[in-house]
């Protein structure tokens, strides 16, 4: 028998808590491909949009450069993206390198069942109604902090 979390009475607390759960399941589905949920964003939005100064990239994701910085360690390390100087000195461009657009293309499929498992489970227009809501939050709360 599953045992039943008791609803919270924070907010905070009640998404923080099905976002490590959510979090956790795209990490497992993700694992073939070495990549983490917290990765794969990464990669898709690089390869979206191409290369980007890093502190774009972190609003664009609604990371704080810290949090950025912190996934982006392993990415570099395994040449699946790199960081060059930008369009000044002080500036520094992220890119995404031909192994990184290897790795997501074996990641994409990964992360598709991923969403349809949760979509399954959870309920397709719940789902939807649930991103929508999500991206509400972002608009209220405002721009993260990138330090």
């Amino acid at each position: 028998m599953t045992k039943r979390v008791p609803v919270a009475i924070c907010t905070c607390l009640a998404v923080r808590q099905g976002a490590r759960q959510l979090t956790q399941l795209y990490d497992r589905h993700l694992a073939p491909a070495g990549l983490r949920a917290t990765q794969y964003p990464i990669l898709a939005r690089l390869r979206r949009c191409g290369p980007m100064p890093i502190n774009a990239l972190a609003a664009d994701l609604v990371v704080d450069r810290t949090t950025l910085g912190r996934a982006l360690r392993p990415l570099e390390r395994d040449g699946l993206v790199v960081l060059s100087v930008g369009r000044d000195a002080r500036t520094r461009e992220l890119s995404l390198t031909p192994r990184g657009v290897e790795r997501l293309a074996v990641a994409a499929p990964l992360w598709r069942d991923a969403q349809e498992a949760f979509d399954q489970g959870y309920g397709a227009e719940e789902s939807a109604s649930l991103r929508i809501a999500m991206s509400r939050v972002v608009e209220m709360a405002g721009p993260v902090e990138t330090a």
